[in-house]
């Protein structure tokens, strides 16, 4: 056993040690996948050192290297060591965080990182949440709790931007939200929800006889990184006593630095935060997190009486995180991120994640200055979107199109880098999110004359 685990670190750290010298994205056609793999189960086993060799050779490699300095696609992931072994040391302790008769220490652990998420949110003494799978996962369990909330009342309609992430959308169907009354607020001019449109929105629902139940504010959203008017918002669902839900899933923990608490002030009022430490918290997957206001509306919308679970209320102070949300048996996610904080400090989370607005910045000003690079909307939290348009050419859309979806082809199979793409009001948009604590300048600014050069070349 030991060896075994010996053999398993052994290609991990050699992994994460050549790491920088591979591309942050190697795929493969699943027809050759399915050669190599599609077969029946072995009637007798093998030596495990083989397997692992094979796992190791003909699988993992097979992927986005979320980990990759250079991979600024999507939302990247880049977890601390501390937070793989905790997971490895979950795992082999066979921990199932789902009561506190099951598992009271690592439910002492769950409730100390909840805690430290509760402090900087700037959340009240009667916060509280459950760590999850994530992102999604928190999403339902918020929207289950502000039905619950409101009395779970007929033709229920809920509200978000239309920059929202499909999570959002998502949750709003689980939970017997009628597409037809899920409704997608218009943005501003820097893809931030529109107060007054919601207001319209609402009073207009009220009068058809519609029955609000949430609103889903962004706090770092997917496509740009931007953060809606969460002050105004909360002052509005306070108002109308509608359910405040707030998507910071990847953007919520800039709340550790000075900058970001700035940024996301209001944050605080809202009713539920969904937040993914696997994300700008470095963690490996899956670390997401629901945080309430007020945590006995998870409780009363959770906790259901069962008798063969009869011996594990212990009462007040000894809570069973199954009563938090939709799983009973959990993983023990808390572990990761506790020793991650005890082994690193918050001094190097907070500078990792300032790190990551930083260079988002720097980035601004180099595609600001460049004669070939279009900003198309400034860098907020970690991202930046932007194109290949050297104006001079008299290149109408399509053709400008074209030739960014070119230059995303060659970055894919050509360039050691990963950028993804999104759609900014209908225009093609190249996009980098930078949160990997190891990037640094040099990466950035690579990738960005990587896509000059490139977007030149199909010019000519």
């Amino acid at each position: 056993m030991l060896d075994l685990a010996r053999k398993a670190a052994e290609l991990i750290v050699a992994r994460m040690d050549r790491l920088p010298e591979e591309n942050a994205w190697d795929g493969e056609f699943r027809q050759i996948l399915a050669d190599q793999l599609m077969e029946k189960p072995p009637e007798n086993g093998q030596p495990a050192e083989e397997v692992l060799e094979q796992v190791a050779h003909d699988i993992l490699p097979f992927t986005t290297r979320l980990d990759h300095p250079r991979c600024f696609g999507f939302i990247p992931s880049s977890p601390t060591w501390p937070g793989v072994l905790a997971d490895f040391m979950a795992a082999g302790y066979n921990i199932n965080a789902c009561t506190w008769l099951v598992a009271s220490g690592p439910s002492q652990v769950e409730l100390v990182v909840i805690d430290w998420f509760r402090q900087w949110l700037g959340y009240p003494e009667s916060a509280g949440g459950v760590l999850t799978s994530g992102g999604s996962a928190a999403s339902v369990n918020a929207f289950v709790a502000a039905r619950e909330n409101a009395g779970h009342p007929e033709r229920a309609t809920v509200y978000m931007s239309n920059q929202s992430h499909s999570a959002q959308i998502r949750a709003a169907r689980i939970i017997g939200i009628r597409t037809e009354h899920i409704r997608m607020i218009p943005v501003d001019g820097r893809y931030r929800l529109d107060v007054e449109a919601l207001t319209r929105a609402v009073s207009g629902d009220r009068a058809a006889g519609l029955n609000p139940v949430a609103v889903c504010a962004n706090a770092g959203a997917t496509s740009t990184g931007a953060i809606d008017p969460l002050e105004a918002m909360a002052d509005y669902c306070a108002g109308e006593g509608i359910w405040l839900h707030v998507d910071a899933a990847y953007g919520g923990f800039a709340a550790v630095t000075e900058k970001g608490k700035k940024l996301l002030r209001g944050i605080e009022r809202a009713d539920s935060v969904g937040l993914d430490a696997h994300k700008w918290f470095f963690q490996p997957y899956e670390a997401g997190c629901l945080m309430v206001k007020d945590v006995n509306t998870l409780e009363n919308a959770f906790g259901i009486h069962h008798d063969v679970l009869q011996d594990t209320i212990w009462g007040a102070d000894h809570p069973n995180f199954s009563d938090r949300g939709l799983q009973l048996s959990r993983s023990f996610r808390a572990l990761k991120i506790w020793m991650s904080v005890q082994v690193f400090g918050m001094a190097a989370f907070r500078q990792a994640v300032s790190n990551g607005m930083d260079l988002a910045a720097r980035a601004e000003d180099h595609v600001r200055e460049s004669p070939v690079l279009e900003l198309l909307n400034p860098a907020s939290l970690g991202v930046i979107c932007f194109r290949f348009n050297p104006g001079k050419n008299n290149i109408d859309e399509n053709g400008l199109e074209q030739i960014n979806r070119t230059i995303l082809a060659r970055v894919f199979w050509e360039d050691p880098a990963f950028l993804s793409s999104t759609s900014l009001k209908g225009i093609f948009a190249l996009r980098l999110c930078i949160i990997n604590h190891n990037t640094t300048w040099e990466d950035v600014h690579e990738t960005l004359e990587a896509v000059g050069r490139f977007g030149t070349e199909a010019l000519g």
